[in-house]
C-alpha cells in the first residue's frame, strides 16, 4: 500500500515508472532531455528518484505522453455535501418594516 511506503522507496518507484516508460518508447535519456525542454541531469535525476523540479516533471510526463498522471496526483478538490452544510450561514430573520401610520 502507497501509505506504508517511505519517500525515498516513492520516489524510487516514480523513477523506475519512467524509466521504464521512455525504454518502452525507445528513447534515450539524452533524447527524452531534448523533446522535454529539460536539462540531462533532470531526466537522470527523475529516473534515479533522487528528484527534480515539478516543472521538470511535468514536461517529462507530458512528453512521455503521461500527462494524466498528473490528475492523480493533484485531483481537483471539492467540499463535501456534509462540509457544505456545516460551513452554510444561517440566514438572519428579515425584520419587520415599520408601517407608517396615515
Amino acid at each position: 500500500m502507497v501509505i506504508d511506503k517511505n519517500i525515498s522507496e516513492l520516489e524510487e518507484n516514480l523513477g523506475q515508472q519512467l524509466l521504464d516508460l521512455r525504454l518502452r518508447q525507445n528513447i534515450n535519456q539524452r533524447e527524452l532531455a531534448k523533446r522535454a525542454g529539460v536539462a540531462l541531469n533532470a531526466v537522470k535525476n527523475l529516473e534515479k528518484g533522487k528528484g527534480a523540479t515539478v516543472s521538470s516533471l511535468i514536461k517529462v510526463l507530458r512528453t512521455l505522453g503521461r500527462a494524466e498522471w498528473l490528475t492523480s496526483l493533484a485531483p481537483v478538490v471539492s467540499i463535501s455535501p456534509m462540509q457544505m452544510l456545516k460551513n452554510k450561514h444561517v440566514r438572519q430573520r428579515a425584520s419587520k418594516g415599520k408601517s407608517s401610520h396615515v
